[in-house]
């Protein structure tokens, strides 16, 4: 891929799989990454994005509005706007919704796994187990 591109959320179909909504913006599919990749989950009041970890890939997560409450493994932080953190690979975390209104999170993922589906593995059963994953197939 060449030249500069621009995604907007508007772009991009969100998964709700996990629950809320996720938003794979910077991607192997978008833009032709291959280190990584950059997206947005839309949260409403209450909603969650069920447990799972990611075997090769970090996850730095933003708060850009709203706050969330991060579970890794046992342990929990709550974040609030223009607060982040960062979840070391391999390391099981849920993320909720405790805002009176809707959050809206950034989050990057690095390094790439393998392939999409060796990208993450669920710990706890998902709000919408028929809904298709986040996609990141390359062309």
């Amino acid at each position: 891929m060449s030249g500069l591109t621009k995604v907007s959320m508007e772009d991009v179909s969100p998964s709700r799989r996990l629950g809320g909504g996720i938003r794979p913006l910077l991607s192997p599919t978008s833009v032709g990454a291959t280190a990584g990749f950059l997206g947005t989950m839309s949260l409403d009041r209450g909603d969650f994005v069920a447990a799972h970890y990611h075997p090769y890939s970090e996850e730095f997560i933003f708060v850009a509005e709203g706050s969330v409450l991060l579970r890794i493994d046992e342990d929990e932080l709550l974040l609030g706007t223009h607060e982040a953190a960062m979840v070391p690979k391999t390391r099981s975390h849920r993320i909720e919704n405790v805002s009176a209104s809707s959050a809206l999170l950034v989050f990057q993922m690095a390094p790439l796994a393998p392939t999409p589906e060796q990208g993450h593995v669920e710990v706890e059963p998902v709000p919408y187990p028929d809904a298709p994953p986040p996609s990141l197939r390359t062309r």
